[in-house]
């Protein structure tokens, strides 16, 4: 699998490369390699099959992701070259229940994943908030989730169970909500690696697996949503075994909030959330546990200035935020914050790049380890370009500051990069 994935990986670099020089043939017609680079998809939605199933309701992708990150100064080691280059692939498949079944406003999905190398981030950097959210480990392919989902009410309400993931899925007035999503700092393959600028570390979000998800928009612009899934999951395993039998702990989030526009098509997302998990956890002191944890969290993205009026042109700068709690005498990270921002179109003539900036901190509790800070930092930069639909290359260099919270090693300067696309 990664010889094939790297093969690719040239591949698309070659073919772009060459596709840069003419872009008409002769005749006045483009030639084959500008054809291939204005392609939606590498295959071209598979070979055009893609599109006839879409029209019977049948919507397939595939993406591959490919990183190499190297820890040039500090941190646990710089010499460990084991896990440098990570990687995965996501299989997706959208089913249309009313056009294939005729049932009104119900879908089902799934999603297949795999991925290669832990990466660096344990062998070489030991950051609690991790520079490599990626990075999965070596595993060919996992069903991770399979659900189904029910709308009512023209939309207003929609219900999902099955096997899913907490940390995203629902749109508000176009924005990412439910829970603790974000537009800018949301996605470990298009926007920021760290791990502390996709989720918010303080929510002990459960492996993928049994659950349920209520979503309601009563009025446009504000939802609430509520959500319970199986707080023992294994994301390679089905859920039923964990979820029915033994202790069957249910770890459950609420999130509420709205989206609003604060100036000529500046929208802005603002949400609130509260958690809570069951399971017993020991307690940082006197040796005894404790049940019933919680915590809250916030999360936030604004838009702050769009270069013209066309509200579907994406060029301008955006804005971010995220703060959560959680009790410190269980919690390892019991306080975190981060900030940023993003901006499409940065360079004259390339409209749909991103830069990126996103600065992470996450306050830790004295109790949990002897010998730390109180503190840990990670700043992100990055520059994705986008060169063709199919195909986008971004640069990212992270500092982290108290890598693991320790203060015995030099803090950590990581480069990466990163190619993503769409098969």
């Amino acid at each position: 699998m990664r010889s094939i994935m790297r093969w690719l990986a040239g591949g698309c670099v070659a073919v772009l490369a060459a596709a840069g020089g003419e872009q008409e043939a002769r005749c006045g017609e483009p030639d084959a390699l500008a054809a291939l680079r204005d392609r939606e998809g590498l295959t071209d939605n598979w070979l055009g099959l893609g599109r006839k199933l879409e029209e019977q309701g049948i919507a397939l992708s595939l993406e591959i992701t490919q990183i190499y990150q190297a820890n040039v100064h500090g941190a646990l080691s710089t010499h460990r070259r084991a896990g440098r280059y990570a990687g995965s692939y996501d299989l997706e498949g959208d089913f249309d229940l009313e056009k294939l079944f005729r049932i009104p406003a119900a879908k089902l999905y799934v999603l297949a994943e795999g991925s290669w190398s832990q990466g660096l981030n344990e062998s070489s950097v030991g950051s609690l908030l991790n520079v490599n959210d990626d990075a999965g480990g070596d595993r060919p392919i996992d069903v991770t989730q399979l659900w189904y989902q029910q709308s009512f009410l023209d939309g207003r309400v929609t219900v999902r169970a099955g096997k899913l993931d907490l940390t995203g899925g629902f749109e508000c007035r176009g924005c990412p909500v439910s829970f603790d999503g974000n537009l800018y700092a949301n996605d470990e393959t298009t926007q920021f690696l760290a791990g502390a600028l996709v989720n918010n570390p303080t929510i002990p979000f459960p492996d993928n697996g049994l659950g349920a998800v209520l979503h309601v928009e009563p009025v446009e612009g504000f939802y609430a949503s509520a959500g319970i899934a199986d707080a023992q999951a294994g994301v390679r395993e089905t859920g039923f075994r964990t979820a029915f039998h033994g202790e069957d702990y249910f770890f459950s989030i609420f999130e509420t909030g709205f989206v609003t526009e604060v100036g000529k098509g500046l929208i802005g997302a603002y949400r609130f959330g509260f958690w809570y998990d069951p399971q017993p956890k020991e307690r940082f002191s006197g040796g005894s546990t404790k049940r019933d944890d919680h915590g809250l969290y916030f999360s936030a993205d604004q838009l702050l200035w769009k270069e013209n009026a066309d509200p579907k042109d994406p060029q301008g700068l955006g804005a971010f935020c995220r703060l959560g709690y959680a009790d410190d005498d269980v919690s390892d990270m019991h306080g975190f914050w981060s900030l940023g921002g993003q901006y499409v179109g940065p360079v004259p003539g390339r409209d749909e790049d991103v830069l990126g900036l996103g600065v992470a901190q996450g306050i830790l509790s004295r109790d949990a380890e002897r010998g730390r800070t109180s503190q840990e930092t990670l700043i992100e930069a990055y520059y994705r370009a986008v060169l063709c639909p199919w195909v986008a290359v971004s640069g990212h260099v992270q500092y982290v500051a108290n890598p693991g919270g320790r203060s015995d090693v030099n803090d950590a300067v990581v480069l990466g990069v990163r190619i993503q696309m769409r098969l």
